[in-house]
């Protein structure tokens, strides 16, 4: 079910900063653990990062450090502000929500995508 909405995607050069947000008319967002998603054209969808109900961070290898999610629970969003962007980097990026509570550890960061809920994605391009 779609029931997030992402924005923030364009076309930044390496190096570069974009924050991504996450937001839902519908669902009260700190009610659920937010994971953040990718897909590169012709691969299969990954987890990036994710946030618990209690605000626990987690991050995959490949963006720690580069990466920071956050909740503002006034505004009822998720962000992913992304820095240091790499070539790599690049996709379509999705939010997903889930009520389990081994959502990050036991699904987004093992390689799985099972959520409750999703966005429709918003485009990443990391390119000179």
């Amino acid at each position: 079910q779609l029931q997030l909405v992402e924005s923030g995607g364009g076309l930044v050069q390496p190096g570069g900063s974009l924050r991504l947000s996450c937001i839902s008319s519908s669902l009260v967002l700190n009610s659920y653990a937010i994971g953040w998603f990718r897909q590169a054209p012709g691969k299969e969808r990954e987890g990036v990062s994710c946030i618990s109900r209690g605000s626990t961070t987690y991050y995959a290898e490949s963006v720690k450090g580069r990466f920071t999610i956050s909740r503002d629970n006034a505004k009822n969003m998720v962000y992913l502000q992304m820095d240091n962007l790499k070539v790599e980097d690049t996709g379509v990026y999705y939010c997903a929500a889930d009520r389990s509570t081994a959502y990050c550890s036991g699904t987004v960061l093992r390689g799985k995508t099972k959520s409750d809920y999703w966005g429709q994605g918003t485009q990443v391009t990391v390119s000179s």
